[in-house]
């Protein structure tokens, strides 16, 4: 059963560049000193793609190739200006550490201000308190602001907040290659006993042994568009080799 479909997706931006004039030409025509120039850059092209109940696909390639970009698109956070994306179910995306955070804010009150931006009520965030407070082993913190919080500890409390939610899917950009080797580790455990109720996972990657060893399908993305797809072992060994 299809949880994502994703047909010949395309977003682009106009990237802006303001001309360079002589002092000369300044000086005799200065209104064309402060024309720009514009040209469109797709972040994404003709990407097709489709991810079933119970996968862990993976999405790789350089830094700039659209990853996060793909992200943003099935999250509702971007829209498409070709093609389509269809997300059948409830998503929780963790795209960027801290993201939606108020760092004035202490971890509890961020725990109730994202579990209502994903769409629980307050009874719903209050049954989940303790074991969102417990995944992310953060008790002694829990009440202070979150500014005075690691990265690490960042990242442990939003990563369990998304994962407490129940979601049906799950984005995540590389928030698991965050933190010590030891809630890395948790995270990736926690991600299997999620899986055990069929659902999916979508999650950008630079590690290739995680990619290898715990996803089932993977996207190659480069410069916006598809260079590779199929299963995690074979395009990992081609982007090792050809990347």
């Amino acid at each position: 059963m299809k949880v994502i479909e994703v047909n010949n997706l395309g977003i682009k931006y106009s990237l802006h560049h303001r001309r360079r004039r002589r002092l000369k030409q300044m000086i005799v025509r200065p209104g064309l000193f402060n024309r720009q120039e514009y040209e469109i850059f797709w972040a994404l092209r003709g990407v097709t793609l489709e991810v079933e109940r119970g996968e862990i696909v993976a999405l790789i390639g350089p830094n700039g190739s659209g990853k996060t970009t793909l992200l943003r698109v099935l999250s509702g956070i971007l829209f498409p200006d070709e093609g389509y994306a269809k997300v059948y179910g409830k998503v929780s995306p963790l795209l960027s550490l801290g993201l939606g955070f108020r760092f004035d804010l202490t971890g509890i009150d961020n725990i109730y201000l994202n579990g209502a931006l994903l769409g629980l009520s307050q009874r719903e965030i209050e049954r989940r308190l303790p074991a969102i407070i417990e995944f992310a082993e953060l008790e002694r913190f829990i009440d202070t602001p979150v500014r005075n919080y690691s990265s690490g500890m960042v990242s442990r409390l939003a990563f369990s907040i998304a994962i407490n939610v129940e979601p049906d899917i799950l984005l995540i950009d590389e928030i698991l290659e965050v933190g010590d080797s030891k809630f890395q580790e948790k995270s990736r455990r926690r991600m299997f006993e999620f899986m055990k109720q069929a659902q999916a996972i979508v999650v950008v990657s630079h590690d290739m042994e995680f990619v290898r060893n715990f996803c089932s399908k993977a996207l190659w993305l480069d410069a916006g568009r598809i260079k590779a797809m199929g299963t995690s072992q074979e395009i990992v060994d081609m982007y090792l080799t050809e990347g």
